[in-house]
């Protein structure tokens, strides 16, 4: 459990923070520094929120004020110099900071890491991690609650997003009655869940919706249909119009087929290669696959990033999987 004394210790010692996550951030690395923004804000401090990759449109209705900037964007590296410490949030990956592994290499900064994954670098910070956690949302809470800032409907809103998206809106293996328990804090403190999900998933756009047809109509089931993938390629964005960040979530969906345990998807990224991404709810354990192409997560939510061909990638997976499957 993270040493909550010595993060209060640290905060209390410092007025300037600047926070970070990963690249291709998803809503509950968006939600929690936010949140973390908010609380910090709330006890006089001075935040900046700067990222190696720019918000996706379908998250945008989080940062109504336009508190999340890109690096090489909206921010350069030197005018996070003056700042004291630097937080970095639901990643403690190397190859998940992007262009901020950059900064995170070569601040002067003390650095904390708040995240629930498993896997991870050594980034020279401070550990603040909780594996257990089903959101690094819920650490961010417990944050505020260390440094004795009571939850205003802003952070309530950031968190209960945080929450809700990275349990799959409370139905993933990892929610807890710890985890619903929470919720309902949240909500008391003026979380507004009905919004959130509209916000969320009642706001797509034709492209997302012509991605996910073409995504799921390339949908192929090996072993007796116990396991389940797909993939997108560049074309496919460009023939629906899409965006990158439409191809989030799809991988779930792929579960919703009867008689699947595991899934992967590969999406083919712009600059070349294809993020993997693993789901599992059966003994799979996508931390440890996910680790055998240098990447990692969670035992039933993990990814990484592969180099080479589709075909190559594909069979790779597949050859690892088959063998942890049979």
């Amino acid at each position: 459990m993270p040493d909550w004394s010595r993060f209060a210790e640290i905060v209390s010692g410092s007025r300037r923070f600047a926070l970070t996550s990963h690249v291709r951030p998803d809503c509950d690395a968006l939600g929690s520094e936010l949140a973390l923004a908010a609380i910090l804000e709330k006890l006089g401090k001075e935040v900046v929120i700067c990222n190696a990759s720019d918000v996706p449109p379908n998250y945008g209705f989080l940062d109504p004020t336009g508190k999340l900037r890109q690096l090489g964007v909206d921010m350069d590296a030197k005018e996070l110099e003056p700042y004291e410490v630097l937080i970095i949030l639901d990643t403690s990956a190397w190859a998940q900071l992007g262009a901020m592994g950059e900064v995170v290499r070569n601040t002067s900064m003390r650095k904390l890491v708040i995240d629930h994954h498993i896997g991870g670098d050594d980034l020279g910070a401070e550990l603040f991690k909780d594996t257990h956690a089903e959101a690094t949302g819920r650490i961010v809470v417990e944050a505020a609650d260390a440094l004795g800032v009571a939850l205003t409907p802003e952070i309530a809103q950031c968190a209960f997003a945080a929450l809700a998206t990275d349990t799959g809106w409370f139905r993933f293996s990892s929610t807890s009655a710890e985890t619903l328990l929470l919720a309902a804090r949240l909500v008391a403190a003026g979380a507004d869940p009905s919004q959130l999900y509209k916000d969320l998933y009642e706001e797509e756009t034709l492209g997302r919706l012509k991605l996910t047809g073409s995504t799921l109509a390339k949908a192929t089931c090996e072993l007796d249909g116990r396991l389940i993938y797909t993939w997108i390629e560049q074309s496919d964005f460009e023939a629906a119009s899409a965006l990158p960040s439409d191809s989030e979530d799809l991988i779930n969906t792929l579960l919703s087929v009867g008689g699947t345990q595991a899934a992967f998807i590969l999406v083919e990224q712009s600059t070349g290669g294809f993020k993997a991404s693993f789901r599992s709810r059966c003994d799979l354990d996508c931390n440890q696959l996910a680790a055998q192409f240098g990447g990692g997560g969670h035992k039933k939510a993990a990814g990484a990033f592969i180099d080479g061909t589709l075909q190559s990638a594909r069979d790779r997976i597949l050859d690892a999987m088959r063998t942890i499957m049979q």
